[in-house]
């Protein structure tokens, strides 16, 4: 039954993308045709963002309260990067529809070659991309459920004492957000308990499809650079008998390889850029603020548990992004590599000349950043979790 369900997600027409574009298509991001739906769509993102200012509205109503704030804090700045991703998306179609495009052709060239590396390659990358997208559905969706149930058993498993002026346990709510009308019980809380649910999972959806989006592109720039590594030590034949000319066309065949990876790689940078500068900022004080509340005094066992799985998922968001992005790096400084161990060396003076061009072409490096300041990658992700430790630190002396 779920490979059945999983098999219906994939798109011939797009061999990477196929469960990406659904998921992204579903939650009203990715809008290929204009319409009712697109409008009603919109309707829900603008919905959402007026929902996150709500949040600031409580915020700033509670900031005497500190462990309150802080428990609002780490959520809304959560809530705010969701709608900034959702935006930037819908707002960029075109680049990322450009981006699209260009994936999906190249791979469809590539497999109807029937080239047995070049299928393999292809099928390898798919294939992994996949298992991170699936594991990274269930770790979101398990979050959200986390989060919506998680009040709940606080409040099932809660001592009688915790008791409001009228002697009656505090209803639990889901996140912090302002409202208009009293949201404490009777229909007033019934209508706040059912917008923030919703508000979790149209949240949860905005994240799944968008990060596994970016991870699948990262993994295809990826497996691209590994191919064209590959090309370049098969582009030359110790006595094969080809003239000189077909190999300088291979050569210029593997400069357009390689600059289309460029170009395609420095637009997708530009439409991650300034949402990852984003999230790095407020990551760093989400993973804070959380490992204050998780170290709270007082604290019950079911909200360290919610604490702990939304600040491993925070982790496990970052994480994946500067990996991928850490690998793409990586085998983008390792093709002209491909280049060497071919049987250059067997070649005329021409063609030694435009394959020396070509290993300085190919030896240039692909990163993804966040912002003008700094890259995704490994060690920004360790500077991340160690500047989380010191916001943890700080605030922990503070309170003492």
């Amino acid at each position: 039954m779920g490979n059945k369900i999983l098999k219906n997600l994939e798109d011939d027409d797009h061999p990477s993308l196929g469960p990406t574009l659904y998921g992204l298509k579903l939650w009203g991001m990715w809008q290929p045709k204009r319409g009712v739906s697109s409008f009603i769509y919109n309707l829900v993102h603008i919905s959402a963002i007026m929902f996150v200012l709500s949040q600031y509205v409580e915020l700033w109503i509670i900031r005497s309260d500190l462990e309150s704030a802080l428990r609002n804090l780490s959520v809304t700045m959560l809530s705010s990067v969701c709608v900034v991703k959702a935006g930037t998306f819908v707002l960029w179609q075109k680049h990322w529809k450009c981006i699209f495009d260009y994936v999906s052709t190249l791979e469809k060239n590539e497999i109807n070659k029937n080239e047995a590396i070049t299928c393999r390659t292809i099928k390898e990358y798919i294939e992994y991309s996949r298992k991170i997208t699936y594991i990274y559905w269930c770790l979101v969706t398990a979050t959200v459920f986390g989060v919506i149930l998680a009040p709940l058993a606080s409040f099932i498993s809660s001592p009688t004492d915790e008791t409001t002026n009228n002697c009656t346990k505090v209803y639990p709510e889901i996140m912090s957000s302002w409202l208009p009308f009293d949201k404490t019980h009777g229909i007033g809380y019934l209508a706040m308990i059912l917008e923030q649910t919703i508000i979790c999972f149209y949240g949860g959806g905005i994240v799944a499809n968008y990060d596994s989006n970016a991870v699948v592109l990262m993994s295809f720039f990826f497996g691209q650079l590994k191919l064209l590594k590959l090309n370049c030590e098969r582009a030359f034949e110790e006595n094969s008998g080809i003239n000189s000319h077909e190999y300088i066309n291979k050569i210029r065949n593997l400069h357009k390889q390689h600059s289309s990876l460029v170009k395609y790689s420095k637009i997708l940078n530009s439409l991650l850029s300034p949402v990852m500068f984003l999230y790095v900022i407020i990551c760093s004080l989400m993973i804070c603020a959380s490992a204050v509340q998780l170290t709270t005094s007082g604290i019950s066992r079911m909200q360290q548990i919610r604490i702990t799985e939304y600040l491993l998922a925070l982790i496990a968001q970052l994480f994946i992004y500067c990996w991928h992005s850490n690998e793409v790096s990586l085998m983008s400084l390792k093709v002209d590599e491909g280049v060497y161990a071919s049987a250059w060396w067997s070649q005329n003076t021409c063609v030694k000349r435009n394959v020396l061009l070509l290993m300085g072409k190919v030896r240039r490096n692909i990163i993804f950043t966040a912002g003008p300041f700094t890259s995704l990658s490994v060690p920004t992700f360790v500077a991340v979790l160690k500047g989380s430790y010191s916001y943890y630190t700080l605030l922990s002396k503070r309170e003492n």
